[in-house]
Protein backbone atom coordinates (compact mmCIF):
# COMPACT_ATOMS: atom_id res chain seq x y z
CA UNK A 1 0.00 0.00 0.00
CA UNK A 2 1.32 3.34 -0.91
CA UNK A 3 0.34 6.50 1.58
CA UNK A 4 0.61 9.76 0.06
CA UNK A 5 0.54 13.32 2.58
CA UNK A 6 0.93 16.75 2.06
CA UNK A 7 0.11 18.47 4.75
CA UNK A 8 2.27 21.81 5.42
CA UNK A 9 0.60 25.53 4.70
CA UNK A 10 2.97 27.21 2.47
CA UNK A 11 3.18 30.51 1.73
CA UNK A 12 5.86 31.44 -1.42
CA UNK A 13 6.82 35.09 -2.31
CA UNK A 14 9.49 38.05 -2.15
CA UNK A 15 8.37 39.94 1.19
CA UNK A 16 6.32 36.35 2.23
CA UNK A 17 8.43 37.23 5.96
CA UNK A 18 5.54 39.56 6.73
CA UNK A 19 2.43 37.08 7.32
CA UNK A 20 4.90 35.63 10.11
CA UNK A 21 2.27 37.39 13.09
CA UNK A 22 -0.42 36.38 10.91
CA UNK A 23 0.51 32.74 10.59
CA UNK A 24 1.32 32.63 14.56
CA UNK A 25 -2.53 34.03 14.73
CA UNK A 26 -3.46 31.27 12.42
CA UNK A 27 -1.80 28.47 14.19
CA UNK A 28 -2.91 29.43 18.12
CA UNK A 29 0.64 30.44 19.16
CA UNK A 30 0.40 33.22 21.92
CA UNK A 31 4.07 33.19 22.71
CA UNK A 32 7.20 31.48 20.19
CA UNK A 33 10.19 30.87 21.16
CA UNK A 34 12.32 31.81 17.83
CA UNK A 35 14.96 29.55 17.50
CA UNK A 36 17.87 30.59 15.10
CA UNK A 37 21.85 30.27 15.15
CA UNK A 38 24.65 33.49 15.29
CA UNK A 39 24.89 33.79 12.05
CA UNK A 40 21.40 34.44 10.83
CA UNK A 41 21.40 36.98 14.01
CA UNK A 42 24.32 38.75 12.62
CA UNK A 43 23.13 38.81 8.93
CA UNK A 44 20.16 40.82 10.70
CA UNK A 45 17.69 38.60 9.25
CA UNK A 46 16.17 37.72 12.23
CA UNK A 47 15.82 41.18 13.17
CA UNK A 48 13.21 41.13 10.28
CA UNK A 49 11.67 38.25 11.50
CA UNK A 50 11.32 39.85 15.06
CA UNK A 51 9.63 42.95 13.32
CA UNK A 52 7.44 40.76 11.12
CA UNK A 53 5.95 39.19 14.16
CA UNK A 54 5.07 43.04 15.89
CA UNK A 55 3.83 43.16 19.38
CA UNK A 56 3.85 39.85 19.97
CA UNK A 57 5.32 38.12 22.91
CA UNK A 58 8.21 35.79 22.37
CA UNK A 59 11.62 34.51 23.07
CA UNK A 60 15.14 33.78 21.28
CA UNK A 61 17.35 30.74 21.13
CA UNK A 62 20.22 31.82 18.93
CA UNK A 63 22.74 28.89 19.87
CA UNK A 64 21.89 26.80 16.73
CA UNK A 65 25.06 24.61 16.08
CA UNK A 66 26.07 23.91 12.45
CA UNK A 67 25.10 20.15 13.03
CA UNK A 68 22.38 20.58 15.80
CA UNK A 69 22.73 18.34 18.73
CA UNK A 70 20.79 16.07 21.44
CA UNK A 71 22.62 19.40 24.67
CA UNK A 72 21.77 22.25 21.84
CA UNK A 73 18.40 20.63 21.94
CA UNK A 74 17.75 20.25 25.94
CA UNK A 75 19.24 24.19 25.78
CA UNK A 76 16.49 25.49 23.44
CA UNK A 77 13.54 23.35 25.30
CA UNK A 78 15.48 25.43 28.81
CA UNK A 79 14.87 28.47 26.83
CA UNK A 80 11.10 27.60 25.67
CA UNK A 81 9.86 26.63 29.36
CA UNK A 82 11.93 30.08 30.59
CA UNK A 83 9.98 31.86 28.40
CA UNK A 84 6.37 30.51 28.82
CA UNK A 85 6.13 29.56 25.28
CA UNK A 86 3.16 27.22 23.45
CA UNK A 87 4.99 27.32 20.16
CA UNK A 88 7.92 27.52 18.16
CA UNK A 89 9.18 30.04 14.94
CA UNK A 90 12.61 28.39 13.18
CA UNK A 91 14.30 31.39 11.39
CA UNK A 92 17.54 29.86 9.58
CA UNK A 93 18.81 27.06 7.46
CA UNK A 94 18.42 23.34 8.22
CA UNK A 95 19.96 22.95 11.62
CA UNK A 96 17.20 25.90 12.81
CA UNK A 97 14.34 24.11 11.88
CA UNK A 98 15.96 20.64 12.57
CA UNK A 99 16.61 21.74 15.80
CA UNK A 100 13.19 23.91 16.33
CA UNK A 101 12.05 20.03 15.69
CA UNK A 102 13.87 18.59 18.01
CA UNK A 103 12.68 21.24 21.23
CA UNK A 104 9.08 20.63 20.15
CA UNK A 105 9.71 17.13 20.82
CA UNK A 106 11.31 17.33 24.36
CA UNK A 107 9.35 20.40 25.27
CA UNK A 108 6.11 17.80 25.43
CA UNK A 109 7.87 14.30 25.77
CA UNK A 110 9.49 12.57 28.20
CA UNK A 111 12.70 10.51 28.06
CA UNK A 112 16.44 11.15 26.70
CA UNK A 113 15.96 12.56 22.33
CA UNK A 114 17.23 9.25 21.30
CA UNK A 115 14.06 7.53 22.35
CA UNK A 116 12.24 9.07 19.24
CA UNK A 117 15.08 8.30 16.76
CA UNK A 118 13.20 5.93 13.31
CA UNK A 119 16.06 3.58 13.32
CA UNK A 120 15.13 3.09 17.99
CA UNK A 121 11.59 2.56 16.84
CA UNK A 122 11.04 5.73 18.06
CA UNK A 123 8.73 7.03 15.10
CA UNK A 124 5.02 5.79 16.41
CA UNK A 125 6.24 7.40 20.01
CA UNK A 126 6.44 11.01 18.56
CA UNK A 127 2.62 12.17 19.71
CA UNK A 128 0.31 15.07 18.50
CA UNK A 129 1.12 16.33 21.93
CA UNK A 130 4.33 18.08 20.29
CA UNK A 131 4.56 21.78 20.38
CA UNK A 132 3.68 23.58 16.89
CA UNK A 133 6.20 25.06 14.44
CA UNK A 134 6.42 27.52 12.11
CA UNK A 135 9.78 27.76 9.61
CA UNK A 136 11.15 30.32 7.87
CA UNK A 137 13.89 28.94 5.94
CA UNK A 138 17.42 31.41 4.98
CA UNK A 139 18.42 29.16 2.47
CA UNK A 140 17.18 26.91 -0.67
CA UNK A 141 18.55 23.13 0.16
CA UNK A 142 17.74 21.17 3.15
CA UNK A 143 13.62 21.34 2.91
CA UNK A 144 13.05 21.04 6.03
CA UNK A 145 10.10 23.69 6.39
CA UNK A 146 7.80 21.18 4.38
CA UNK A 147 9.70 17.63 5.75
CA UNK A 148 8.61 15.49 8.44
CA UNK A 149 11.98 15.02 9.69
CA UNK A 150 14.77 16.18 11.54
CA UNK A 151 18.68 15.32 11.11
CA UNK A 152 20.20 15.40 15.09
CA UNK A 153 23.33 14.28 16.49
CA UNK A 154 22.32 11.95 20.25
CA UNK A 155 24.52 12.12 23.06
CA UNK A 156 26.82 9.03 21.87
CA UNK A 157 27.12 10.85 18.92
CA UNK A 158 25.49 9.21 16.70
CA UNK A 159 23.47 10.97 13.60
CA UNK A 160 20.21 10.47 13.25
CA UNK A 161 16.85 10.92 11.62
CA UNK A 162 13.61 11.44 13.45
CA UNK A 163 10.22 11.07 11.61
CA UNK A 164 6.66 11.66 12.10
CA UNK A 165 4.16 13.53 10.45
CA UNK A 166 3.26 15.36 13.86
CA UNK A 167 6.73 17.36 13.48
CA UNK A 168 5.24 18.93 9.55
CA UNK A 169 5.40 22.49 10.21
CA UNK A 170 1.99 24.05 10.61
CA UNK A 171 3.44 26.77 8.11
CA UNK A 172 6.28 26.93 6.23
CA UNK A 173 6.88 30.73 5.07
CA UNK A 174 9.52 30.63 1.86
CA UNK A 175 10.60 34.20 1.19
CA UNK A 176 13.61 34.52 -1.35
CA UNK A 177 14.52 37.99 -0.62
CA UNK A 178 15.92 36.40 3.01
CA UNK A 179 18.70 34.30 1.02
CA UNK A 180 19.75 37.11 -0.77
CA UNK A 181 22.89 37.30 1.41
CA UNK A 182 24.22 33.85 1.21
CA UNK A 183 27.79 33.20 0.09
CA UNK A 184 28.57 31.64 -3.42
CA UNK A 185 29.89 28.73 -1.26
CA UNK A 186 26.47 28.45 0.90
CA UNK A 187 24.42 28.84 -2.12
CA UNK A 188 26.41 26.43 -4.18
CA UNK A 189 26.30 23.89 -1.49
CA UNK A 190 22.70 23.99 -0.34
CA UNK A 191 21.98 24.06 -4.23
CA UNK A 192 23.00 20.98 -4.44
CA UNK A 193 21.27 19.27 -1.44
CA UNK A 194 18.09 20.44 -3.30
CA UNK A 195 19.37 19.13 -6.67
CA UNK A 196 19.81 15.50 -4.22
CA UNK A 197 16.47 15.87 -3.04
CA UNK A 198 14.84 15.90 -5.77
CA UNK A 199 17.79 13.64 -8.12
CA UNK A 200 17.46 10.44 -5.42
CA UNK A 201 13.42 10.84 -4.35
CA UNK A 202 13.36 10.14 -8.08
CA UNK A 203 15.59 7.14 -8.26
CA UNK A 204 13.65 5.51 -5.43
CA UNK A 205 11.63 2.55 -6.67
CA UNK A 206 8.51 3.43 -3.68
CA UNK A 207 5.45 4.37 -5.06
CA UNK A 208 4.57 8.05 -4.93
CA UNK A 209 3.45 9.59 -8.56
CA UNK A 210 3.12 12.95 -7.79
CA UNK A 211 6.19 12.94 -5.57
CA UNK A 212 8.04 12.00 -9.06
CA UNK A 213 6.31 14.89 -10.95
CA UNK A 214 7.33 17.43 -8.33
CA UNK A 215 10.70 16.24 -7.73
CA UNK A 216 11.91 16.33 -11.46
CA UNK A 217 10.03 19.92 -11.45
CA UNK A 218 12.23 20.46 -8.89
CA UNK A 219 15.21 19.07 -10.67
CA UNK A 220 14.94 21.41 -13.44
CA UNK A 221 13.96 24.37 -11.66
CA UNK A 222 17.35 23.78 -9.82
CA UNK A 223 19.80 22.75 -12.40
CA UNK A 224 18.66 25.82 -14.47
CA UNK A 225 19.34 28.65 -11.49
CA UNK A 226 21.93 27.23 -9.02
CA UNK A 227 24.93 28.69 -10.86
CA UNK A 228 22.79 32.17 -11.66
CA UNK A 229 22.44 32.06 -8.06
CA UNK A 230 26.09 31.49 -7.01
CA UNK A 231 27.46 33.71 -9.56
CA UNK A 232 25.00 36.48 -8.58
CA UNK A 233 23.72 36.36 -4.70
CA UNK A 234 21.26 39.34 -6.02
CA UNK A 235 19.28 37.49 -8.68
CA UNK A 236 15.98 37.65 -7.48
CA UNK A 237 14.00 34.61 -10.30
CA UNK A 238 17.37 32.44 -9.47
CA UNK A 239 16.86 32.42 -5.71
CA UNK A 240 12.84 32.50 -6.18
CA UNK A 241 13.59 29.21 -7.90
CA UNK A 242 16.41 27.54 -5.94
CA UNK A 243 13.78 27.93 -3.15
CA UNK A 244 11.29 26.37 -5.39
CA UNK A 245 13.55 23.30 -5.83
CA UNK A 246 14.47 22.94 -2.46
CA UNK A 247 10.79 23.08 -1.17
CA UNK A 248 9.55 20.82 -4.04
CA UNK A 249 12.74 18.27 -3.13
CA UNK A 250 11.75 18.05 0.48
CA UNK A 251 8.12 17.52 -0.50
CA UNK A 252 8.83 14.52 -2.91
CA UNK A 253 11.37 12.66 -0.36
CA UNK A 254 8.82 11.92 2.02
CA UNK A 255 8.70 8.67 -0.67
CA UNK A 256 12.19 7.82 0.67
CA UNK A 257 15.40 8.74 -0.26
CA UNK A 258 18.77 6.23 -0.91
CA UNK A 259 22.49 5.66 -0.84
CA UNK A 260 23.55 9.24 -0.91
CA UNK A 261 21.92 10.12 2.37
CA UNK A 262 22.76 7.21 3.72
CA UNK A 263 26.27 7.76 3.47
CA UNK A 264 26.03 11.81 4.05
CA UNK A 265 24.24 11.10 7.04
CA UNK A 266 26.85 8.99 8.28
CA UNK A 267 29.56 10.65 7.74
CA UNK A 268 28.35 13.93 9.12
CA UNK A 269 28.40 11.87 11.92
CA UNK A 270 31.67 10.61 11.75
CA UNK A 271 33.08 14.03 11.35
CA UNK A 272 30.23 16.81 12.21
CA UNK A 273 32.19 19.68 10.20
CA UNK A 274 31.40 18.07 7.21
CA UNK A 275 28.59 20.31 5.36
CA UNK A 276 26.02 18.03 4.57
CA UNK A 277 24.51 19.72 0.91
CA UNK A 278 28.42 19.27 0.29
CA UNK A 279 28.77 15.30 0.77
CA UNK A 280 25.46 15.22 -1.58
CA UNK A 281 27.06 16.39 -3.90
CA UNK A 282 30.57 14.32 -3.58
CA UNK A 283 28.32 11.23 -3.69
CA UNK A 284 25.60 11.79 -6.36
CA UNK A 285 28.08 10.85 -9.24
CA UNK A 286 28.63 7.36 -7.54
CA UNK A 287 25.49 6.37 -6.35
CA UNK A 288 23.64 7.13 -9.73
CA UNK A 289 26.05 4.87 -11.39
CA UNK A 290 25.20 1.88 -9.11
CA UNK A 291 21.23 2.73 -9.35
CA UNK A 292 21.94 2.80 -12.98
CA UNK A 293 21.57 -1.37 -12.79
CA UNK A 294 18.36 -1.09 -10.60
CA UNK A 295 15.44 -3.01 -12.87
CA UNK A 296 13.28 -0.20 -11.59
CA UNK A 297 15.33 2.41 -13.30
CA UNK A 298 15.36 1.01 -16.24
CA UNK A 299 12.02 -0.17 -17.13
CA UNK A 300 10.69 3.59 -15.87
CA UNK A 301 13.87 5.51 -18.18
CA UNK A 302 14.74 7.18 -14.53
CA UNK A 303 17.97 8.18 -16.21
CA UNK A 304 16.96 9.26 -19.27
CA UNK A 305 14.08 11.19 -17.72
CA UNK A 306 16.34 13.06 -15.23
CA UNK A 307 18.85 13.74 -18.40
CA UNK A 308 15.92 15.34 -20.41
CA UNK A 309 14.86 17.58 -17.08
CA UNK A 310 18.45 18.86 -16.93
CA UNK A 311 19.01 19.46 -20.36
CA UNK A 312 21.34 16.60 -21.16
CA UNK A 313 21.32 15.44 -24.63
CA UNK A 314 22.40 11.81 -24.59
CA UNK A 315 22.24 9.78 -21.38
CA UNK A 316 23.30 5.65 -21.48
CA UNK A 317 22.17 3.00 -19.62
CA UNK A 318 25.13 3.30 -17.19
CA UNK A 319 24.67 6.24 -15.62
CA UNK A 320 28.07 7.81 -16.80
CA UNK A 321 26.63 10.80 -18.67
CA UNK A 322 24.67 12.19 -15.69
CA UNK A 323 27.44 11.35 -13.30
CA UNK A 324 29.86 12.99 -15.29
CA UNK A 325 27.64 15.79 -15.62
CA UNK A 326 26.95 15.72 -12.00
CA UNK A 327 30.65 16.13 -11.24
CA UNK A 328 31.12 18.52 -14.27
CA UNK A 329 28.43 20.97 -12.47
CA UNK A 330 30.05 20.58 -8.95
CA UNK A 331 33.38 22.13 -10.48
CA UNK A 332 31.60 25.02 -11.96
CA UNK A 333 30.06 25.65 -8.81
CA UNK A 334 33.86 25.42 -6.98
CA UNK A 335 32.69 22.79 -4.83
CA UNK A 336 35.58 20.17 -3.70
CA UNK A 337 36.74 17.89 -6.46
CA UNK A 338 35.69 15.25 -3.94
CA UNK A 339 35.91 13.68 -0.27
CA UNK A 340 39.97 13.63 -0.23
CA UNK A 341 39.53 17.55 -0.65
CA UNK A 342 37.15 17.68 2.34
CA UNK A 343 39.88 15.94 4.82
CA UNK A 344 38.00 12.60 4.55
CA UNK A 345 40.38 9.90 4.46
CA UNK A 346 40.06 5.86 4.32
CA UNK A 347 40.91 4.69 8.09
CA UNK A 348 36.97 6.31 8.41
CA UNK A 349 35.09 4.23 5.73
CA UNK A 350 34.43 1.41 8.15
CA UNK A 351 32.69 3.63 10.66
CA UNK A 352 30.99 5.45 7.89
CA UNK A 353 29.55 2.05 6.24
CA UNK A 354 28.36 0.81 9.38
CA UNK A 355 26.66 4.05 10.16
CA UNK A 356 24.98 3.93 6.16
CA UNK A 357 23.91 0.48 6.77
CA UNK A 358 21.49 1.56 9.94
CA UNK A 359 20.18 4.52 8.49
CA UNK A 360 16.69 5.08 7.89
CA UNK A 361 17.57 5.62 4.03
CA UNK A 362 19.28 2.72 3.49
CA UNK A 363 16.35 0.68 2.54
CA UNK A 364 14.67 3.25 0.08
CA UNK A 365 17.66 3.16 -2.46
CA UNK A 366 16.31 1.46 -5.30
CA UNK A 367 18.95 -1.23 -5.32
CA UNK A 368 19.88 -2.72 -2.07
CA UNK A 369 23.48 -1.93 -1.41
CA UNK A 370 25.92 -4.11 0.12
CA UNK A 371 28.84 -2.72 2.59
CA UNK A 372 31.28 -3.80 -0.37
CA UNK A 373 29.21 -1.57 -2.96
CA UNK A 374 29.56 1.21 -0.05
CA UNK A 375 33.30 0.97 0.14
CA UNK A 376 33.25 1.41 -3.66
CA UNK A 377 31.15 4.45 -3.54
CA UNK A 378 33.23 5.61 -0.83
CA UNK A 379 36.34 5.09 -3.11
CA UNK A 380 34.62 6.28 -5.93
CA UNK A 381 33.83 9.52 -4.34
CA UNK A 382 37.66 10.06 -2.71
Amino acid sequence: MARILYLTQIEIDHGAIGCLDAECERVGMRRPLVVTDPGVRAAGVLDRALAALGSREHAVFAQTPGNPTESAVRAAVDAYREGGCDGLVAVGGGSSIDLAKGAAILATHDGPLQHYATIEGGSPRITEAVSPLIAVPTTAGTGSEVARGAILIVDDGRKLGFHSWHLMPKAAILDPDLTLGLPPGLTAATGMDAIAHCMETFMSAAVNPPADGIALDGLERGWAHVERATRNGADREARWNMMSASMQGAMAFQKGLGCVHSLSHSLGGVNPALHHGTLNAMFLPAVVRFNAAAESMQRDRRLQRMAHAIGLVRCDNSGIDLADALRELNARLGLPTGLAAMGVTPDMFERVIDGAMADHCHKTNPRLATREDYLAMLHASL
